[in-house]
């Protein structure tokens, strides 16, 4: 699991302090111009879009493919090796209605101290997730096992996320944060760079918000404060 950041690895517990809008305006600074931003991943559990439910973790990713696909199946079941500390996301092919995760998948992964799942896809069992306090972020829900007609062909290795115009790779330890306003992706690679944008941009729409409540107006606000 080459280029995994530590569980202690201190950008974690920066990362902490931030939300996901904060993560994508760095990274928008930084000329990533989608921001990090993964389309269409909301939370389901352990509520439906609600709450103070936030993970950040390095990624541990599983790449699903049709069966027909000439690479091998995966040997053995990929959330047996999920690392402590990270988050699970679970790629395939856009647009299948089979269910690409489930409840025992939370299961083990919590009892082995990952931080939550990620599933481009649907995912099901909804009910256990939720019982397990597990948080879950994912496309939609479904029904159906993936076996039918797919197989996991690699983990721990770059995964595409190819989704509404945009086409973002996530690499093995890349940084994933999701809270309620979606999930999006932080390269390791920009990470300290990033970090002192994040704090530069919060303190300065602190000190917008208090003057806007004040009357300022927001252009006045935006020329002070982030100029």
């Amino acid at each position: 699991m080459s280029g995994r950041p530590a569980v202690e690895d201190p950008i974690l517990k920066v990362l902490q302090d931030y939300t996901t809008c904060d993560v994508a305006d760095a990274l928008v600074k930084l000329k990533m111009h989608h921001g990090g931003f993964l389309p269409g991943l909301t939370m389901w559990s352990p509520q439906r879009q609600d709450g103070d439910t936030k993970i950040v973790g390095p990624a541990y990713t599983v790449q699903y493919a049709p069966k027909d696909d000439p690479r091998p199946k995966w040997p053995s079941h990929y959330i047996d090796s999920v690392p402590a500390g990270a988050v699970v996301f679970v790629a395939c092919t856009p647009g299948t209605s089979n269910a690409l995760y489930g409840g025992l998948m939370s299961t083990r992964a919590k009892a082995s101290g990952a931080v939550g799942s990620v599933i481009d896809g649907r995912f099901r069992d909804v009910h256990e997730q939720r019982a397990l306090g597990y948080p879950v972020f994912a496309r939609d829900v479904g029904t159906t096992p993936p076996g039918p007609l797919f197989k996991v062909v690699a983990v721990d290795e770059p995964v595409k996320v190819c989704n509404d115009g945009q086409d973002i790779t996530i690499n093995p330890g890349d940084y994933l944060i999701g809270d309620v306003n979606g999930v999006v992706v932080l390269p390791r690679s920009l990470a300290e760079e990033a970090l002192p944008l994040m704090g530069k941009q919060v303190e300065a729409d602190s000190q917008m918000a208090v003057e806007i409540q004040k009357g300022m107006t927001f252009t006045e606000a935006s020329k002070r404060f982030r100029s």
